[in-house]
């Protein structure tokens, strides 16, 4: 008995020396394979900056680009992840054990093992891709030498940022590119920007309009609403090279489009027209491939919204509030609008309880929206479907952001205007309606993003949330 008691205590004792000799040896191969993810991303880092600071005309050089830029972005989404998970065993673990009221949460906690495998293997396949594209952009690089620098002043480094440019480089250049490009005989160019609600098309095309080659290119821009056109009135009848940018917001029929593109033909030599729409079908007026803008990758998108977040700050230097920024910016959901307001709010008051709050306040709204109408905020407005934002304010009673409303909305009713910190920070008395103000675009066309907000009770919620917008706006309005 006392030999198998034996053999049983040596065999446990060197399975655990052996997991322990195991154990430190992963830790040594992670620190090893983390330094050269650093390394990769400063050498990829360098490479895409110096591209995003030329005027690159080669398609095939741009394809390259956008692949060198969504290796960089996960890359820097991996080294985030691994580094901040080491922060279990510090003050904010604990703090962040708000997150256990959470099903979502905590039924992801139980598959931690999973987690660290995963992790593990994508960070393995990440610098495998860095390696390969590092390797592969030599000719890139030397392409580049040959490529016109652009000029920037120093206001636009800080504009790009925070009017949602993040990331666009490729699509920028494409459009220039484009404009830039003889007309066919059959009429002026016409190249259609697809993209989804509140992705940065129109900010996208504006910076496009900054840009000196094209304001050299071009006597005059003019902006039009996609509604008018059908209106004489409204029909561009200028002379020389202008650029026209029309907006559509709805569909427009055949014969209205044809007559306003008749008019255009009369414009001058080399006139070219940029249409922007959520709708695909507006695509079928183009005369050449469109442009489409898709919503930022979660590794993009969290780069982003930390930058923002930050501001001139190193989150280096504050790795608890880099964890929580990180977590933020899985729960907004990808939404610009929202980062650009949460991140304003973050940037003032860099504290952890603080930060904490936020991120506590803004996960409890979105199980409730997931609860209720069965989709995260965003998927929500995206479809024009208000979101229920009470637990953001704290309200006793419920609380309805309606989905965005156009320009001409805003006309019609004048309502309190209500700044999104205030609703955050419950130091507004909130009327029965109110418009909630996001922010405002810092370049022209100048605009803000303004949301109606209603008290509801639990009877019109799922009436709310089935019937068409425009039939909610008409009911809200009488």
């Amino acid at each position: 008995m006392e030999l198998i008691v034996s053999a049983i205590a040596g065999d446990l004792a060197n399975r655990f020396v052996s997991f322990l000799i195991k154990r430190y040896r992963s830790e040594e191969d992670l620190e090893g394979q983390m330094e050269r993810l650093q390394r990769l991303l400063i050498r990829v880092h360098m490479i895409v900056e110096e591209a995003e600071a030329r005027y690159i005309t080669n398609s095939n050089m741009l394809f390259q680009l956008k692949k060198l830029v969504e290796v960089m972005y996960r890359g820097y989404h991996i080294m985030d992840t691994i580094k901040y998970r080491t922060l279990h065993s510090s003050r904010i673990e604990k703090e962040v054990s708000i997150f256990n009221d959470l099903s979502f949460t905590t039924s992801t906690s139980r598959h931690s093992s999973k987690r660290r495998s995963s992790i593990s293997h994508d960070l393995q396949r990440t610098l495998d891709d860095l390696e390969s594209v590092v390797y592969d952009s030599k000719e890139f690089v030397l392409f580049l030498g040959g490529c016109e620098r652009l000029f920037r002043r120093p206001y636009d480094s800080y504009i790009y940022i925070d009017n949602f440019m993040f990331g666009r480089q490729v699509e920028k250049q494409q459009i220039i590119n484009i404009l830039r490009q003889d007309d066919p005989p059959s009429g002026p160019t016409v190249l259609p920007v697809i993209g989804g609600r509140r992705v940065g098309k129109k900010t996208l095309v504006a910076h496009v309009c900054r840009d000196d080659k094209v304001r050299s290119h071009f006597s005059r821009i003019l902006h039009l609403n996609g509604e008018n056109i059908g209106s004489t009135e409204h029909r561009p009848a200028i002379t020389g090279r202008a650029l026209v940018v029309v907006e559509f917001s709805s569909d427009v029929d055949d014969e209205n489009w044809l007559k306003f593109y008749s008019s255009a033909k009369q414009m001058g030599k080399g006139c070219k027209i940029v249409i922007i729409s959520r709708m695909s079908k507006i695509s079928r007026f183009g005369t050449v491939r469109p442009i489409h803008v898709n919503s930022l990758s979660q590794d993009e998108y969290s780069y982003f919204f930390k930058v923002l977040a930050f501001g001139s700050t190193n989150p280096e230097e504050q790795p608890q509030l880099a964890s929580i920024a990180k977590d933020l910016s899985v729960a907004l959901g990808g939404s610009l609008v929202t980062a650009n307001v949460y991140a304003y709010m973050l940037r003032k008051n860099q504290n952890v309880r603080f930060w904490l709050s936020i991120l506590k306040k803004y996960w409890k709204m979105v199980e409730n929206n997931i609860t209720v109408f069965g989709e995260h905020p965003k998927d929500l407005m995206d479809k024009g479907h208000p979101v229920d934002i009470t637990r953001l304010a704290s309200s006793s009673a419920i609380l309805l952001l309606m989905p965005p409303h156009s320009e001409t909305d805003d006309s019609k009713r004048e309502l309190p205007k209500v700044p999104f910190a205030d609703l955050f920070a419950d130091t507004a008395v909130l009327p029965k309606e109110f418009e909630l103000v996001s922010g405002e675009t810092r370049i022209p066309p100048y605009k803000r993003f303004v949301n109606l907000v209603t008290y509801c009770d639990n009877d019109k919620i799922s009436r709310n949330h089935t019937e068409s917008p425009s039939n909610k706006r008409q009911r809200l309005d009488k």
